[in-house]
């Protein structure tokens, strides 16, 4: 079985689908630094199973995918898928019989990995089955990239021996053997539960069986019940009848009795009608002399208010004379004084009347000799101008 052709989609570097046939056993991959020789490899590593992101360059497994670049948009999916020619049949299993033979291996963003064999869905473990004992695997010394000849000298005997089982091709079949030792120990864990299961089993039949027989007792122990609770109804319908025949007896008297009482209990209502009109008659008239005295009662109430009011009124009346009284003798007081104060008034207007009567003539006088001295002064500034 030979790899035969790669193909790559939105892989790391390799954004665009590109293919890389290898016609040959012997093909170089060369190129300058960066130019994504060591990409191949990861690729291979990356459909062959590896869940590691630190063995293939890179922090998380998302960074198998074209994050973008200055002039290309990032993309949401990586594939990788190998083509191996299986001309030989060296493929065992299922796929023995298929001259070519597809792995691929898709990668989405929200972390969504899934495996293809031919075209069809399938497990990691389906993967690295089929490659198991042909040198092909994630970290398989198949594979040779820098470092790995180091890797080999300097590996662990425990590294070594595993190398050495994968070149033997007998890796497969300890696989198988690590397999088949886990299914057996499942077995006998699920053996282990089936004893205890059935131990419980054994527990819940031995509790059913107990039930059952006190189910049993129960159902023969319900049957005497039921003949014993018949027996004693019939007993019951025995005394039931007997009793039957003396309450008719009695039922007859009763009935003698009802008819009595029931003509009483009409002569009784007769008198309680007769009763009842007199009692109406007593509360019409009861609430006619109610009303009289509630209205005598509210008329006597008013006339004490009206009393009330005159007394007040007249208390009131007597102190507004008192109050008019000493009002009158102050007024009088104010006449005298203003009478006195008219008498003085009188006097000096005797006696300032002579003087008035100067003062206005010294005032005509004054008035004259100032007419005369403006007239003058008009005359002088009339001659200076």
């Amino acid at each position: 079985m030979r790899l035969s052709k790669i193909k790559l989609a939105g892989f790391k570097s390799f954004v665009d689908p590109t293919t890389i046939r290898f016609p040959s056993n012997l093909i170089g991959v060369v190129g300058p630094n960066g130019c994504g020789k060591s990409n191949v490899i990861d690729a291979v590593r990356w459909v062959m199973g590896e869940s590691s992101a630190k063995h293939l360059r890179g922090d998380s497994m998302a960074d198998v995918i074209f994050n973008g670049s200055s002039a290309r948009k990032p993309v949401g999916t990586a594939s990788i898928e190998l083509i191996f020619d299986n001309s030989d049949g060296e493929a065992g299993g299922q796929y023995a019989s298929f001259a070519e033979i597809s792995a691929r291996r898709v990668l989405s963003r929200d972390g969504t990995s899934n495996y293809f064999l031919n075209g069809a869905r399938c497990r990691r473990k389906d993967i690295t089955g089929l490659f198991l004992g042909t040198g092909l695997g994630p970290r398989s010394y198949a594979i040779i990239e820098q470092g790995m000849i180091s890797r080999l000298i300097e590996a662990k005997p425990e590294e070594l021996r595993m190398y050495l089982e994968e070149a033997a091709g007998i890796s497969k079949y300890k696989e198988r053997r690590r397999e088949t030792e886990t299914r057996i120990r499942h077995t006998r864990e699920n053996l282990d539960r089936l004893n205890d299961l059935r131990d419980e089993v054994e527990k819940q039949i031995r509790h059913l069986q107990r039930q059952a027989r006190t189910a049993e007792r129960y159902r023969e122990m319900k049957a005497e019940e039921r003949r014993l609770e018949a027996e004693l109804l019939v007993l019951r319908l025995a005394g039931l009848e007997s009793e039957e025949a003396t309450q008719k007896a009695a039922l007859g008297e009763r009935e003698t009795g009802l008819q009595a009482a029931v003509a009483e209990l009409r002569r009784v209502e007769a008198e309680l009608e007769a009763a009842r009109e007199r009692h109406r008659e007593d509360s019409e008239a009861l609430n006619s002399i109610q009303g009289d005295y509630y209205r005598i009662g509210a008329e006597i109430a008013r006339l004490e208010q009206a009393s009330q009011h005159a007394r007040e009124l007249r208390q009131r009346q007597g102190q507004e004379l008192e109050q008019a009284d000493q009002g009158i003798l102050d007024i009088r007081q104010h006449i005298d004084r203003d009478a006195d104060l008219l008498a003085d008034l009188n006097r000096a207007l005797g006696t300032l009347g002579p003087e008035l009567e100067a003062a206005r003539e010294a005032e005509a006088t004054s008035a004259e000799a100032l007419r005369i001295t403006e007239q003058a002064m008009q005359d002088w500034q009339a001659g200076w101008e």
